[in-house]
């Protein structure tokens, strides 16, 4: 889970200041965690409380109101009802990871992805994003090959993932659909050599640059199983210490 939050810090930076190459700063002046990394700790307070995932989102929303929300989110947030909005948007795939980690069985997993993305991204195609990235996580986690996340992926949510990180750059743009910037995020992970790797070729891409590193990042800690010491103290130094325990939670869960 720490992955994702890793790659929303990376990120956050070049999301309005969108790079086409693998070189840059990881964390220049300015990086931050936004609502990428307080919606995945809400996801996984949800699972460690067993509480309605809207009304987690909810309750993070607040403590944190000005973490660059989406707008529709941020109106949802605000409202005192909780009927969801119909989105296709990229924020149910963002919020996923704790899914992936905190459960054994992988239909469980596609289960619980499904009722976190619900409640805001109920469009099947928001559904979906949430899936696939929960899926791709366990699948990692558990010890499945690129190849096998790959085909496993490609099967069950008819996503195209046999393009490479070089050939998306050339024509990506800023899209925060599921359908468009998921695919793209996996490949991210899928063509990386290392945890670094994946964010490098998710930022590179001038896209929605934290939101896939975070899903880019999410899938490579649990395939790679480690991340640089150096790249992990700098993100935990920038977080609130009340976020470490209940990352630590969800790892062990």
């Amino acid at each position: 889970m720490l992955g994702a939050i890793i790659g929303d810090f990376v990120g956050s930076y070049y999301e309005f200041n969108a790079v086409k190459t693998k070189d840059f700063d990881l964390f220049p002046v300015g990086s931050k965690f936004t609502d990428d990394t307080i919606l995945t700790l809400a996801t996984a307070h949800a699972i460690l409380n067993k509480e309605d995932y809207g009304k987690s989102y909810k309750n993070f929303f607040w403590q944190y109101p000005l973490k660059n929300y989406g707008e529709r989110f941020y109106a949802w947030g605000k409202r005192d009802d909780s009927e969801p909005y119909n989105s296709f948007g990229n924020g149910s795939a963002m919020r996923v990871a704790p899914v992936g980690w905190a459960f054994n069985i992988i239909e469980q997993v596609l289960e619980e992805a499904k009722k976190s993305a619900e409640v805001t991204h109920n469009h099947p195609e928001g559904i979906k994003g949430a899936q696939a990235v929960a899926s791709a996580i366990f699948l990692a986690r558990t010890g499945a090959s690129k190849k096998t996340i790959k085909e496993y992926i490609e099967l069950n949510f008819e996503y195209d993932l046999d393009r490479s990180v070089d050939e998306i750059r050339e024509t990506a743009v800023f899209n925060e659909t599921c359908m468009i910037s998921v695919p793209e995020a996996i490949i991210c992970f899928l063509d990386s050599e290392s945890f670094e790797d994946a964010l490098r070729n998710a930022v590179s891409l001038g896209a929605d640059a934290d939101t896939q590193a975070c899903i880019a990042g999410a899938i490579a800690e649990a395939f790679y199983k480690e991340i640089p010491d150096f790249i992990r103290e700098e993100v935990l130094k920038r977080l609130p210490k009340k976020f470490h325990g209940m990352i630590d939670e969800i790892l062990t869960a």
